[in-house]
């Protein structure tokens, strides 16, 4: 996902977004830990992007206050 998509995103798309993205990324341990993954940079990719989400709504809540 894109800086520009995430920019574009409602408080409530990005809410959202994150708890899928930390879905997927706990699947996809749990998945490692059976030997059932087969793309080993998924994880790598996946916390990538949590941490773009959170970043993007820490800077709205930060801009938010006076």
């Amino acid at each position: 996902m894109k800086t520009k998509e995430i920019k574009n995103k409602t408080d409530e798309e990005l809410e959202k977004t994150l708890g899928e993205k930390r879905k997927a990324l706990r699947l996809f341990r749990f998945g490692a830990a059976g030997s059932k993954t087969k793309n080993v940079k998924e994880g790598r990719n996946l916390r990538k992007e949590i941490a773009r989400l959170l970043t993007e709504a820490r800077m709205r809540r930060s801009a938010a206050r006076p």
